[in-house]
């Protein structure tokens, strides 16, 4: 026979889904405080270009060079990125504002974002942003699926490194800048 007290301890140990409610929003929470580089991954499959803004991107290891990403499986992007087998992380700066709000979503879904900003392309084909102040150029490497995600390391092939260091950020919802040229307001905590 289970005691009530048993029963309580059951019904708190197994998270509800007000518990998961409350476990999202209080990650999303989270997650807003977490400053993040904000970049556009570009890709091409079958003479089309694909786009999208992204905070999700790091550095994997140097040997061999290589970036992650996560990418949402409903995106866009992702059949054709996966299918291409190759992207580039163009690493916005400061003033890319219009350009990350373009593959964010802001510019209707079958317009050409690429009409935003100044784009080319590379002997693969491989779109990359002009003025950006880093193209990463890759070759998917590993996919691993997980949630609504998946996450993709990219074996570096090329880089192109461009002006100051002044990237766009994003932070609690909204775009902000980084240490850079003229920005005084980031307190050295050494």
């Amino acid at each position: 026979m289970i005691s009530s007290n048993d029963k309580n301890k059951a019904q708190t140990s197994r998270p509800g889904r007000e518990m998961m409610d409350e476990l999202g929003t209080d990650f999303r929470k989270a997650m807003r405080r977490l400053t993040s580089a904000v970049s556009v991954i570009s890709t091409a499959h079958a003479g089309v270009r694909y786009g999208i803004t992204v905070t999700s991107v790091t550095s994997v290891s140097m040997a061999p060079p290589s970036l992650l990403i996560c990418i949402n499986q409903r995106a866009s992007i992702h059949t054709p990125m996966i299918r291409a087998g190759q992207f580039c992380v163009n690493i916005l700066q400061a003033h890319h504002i219009e350009i990350a709000n373009a593959f964010s979503g802001g510019t209707p879904a079958g317009t050409d974002r690429f009409l935003c900003g100044e784009w080319a392309s590379d002997d693969e084909e491989l779109p990359y942003l002009i003025p950006a102040q880093a193209s990463v150029f890759c070759d998917m490497d590993a996919i691993s699926s997980y949630g609504t995600h998946s996450i993709i390391v990219g074996k570096v092939r090329q880089v192109a490194v461009r002006g100051q260091v002044a990237p766009l950020l994003y932070q609690d919802g909204q775009y902000t800048v980084g240490l850079g040229e003229g920005v005084d307001w980031i307190v050295p905590i050494a």
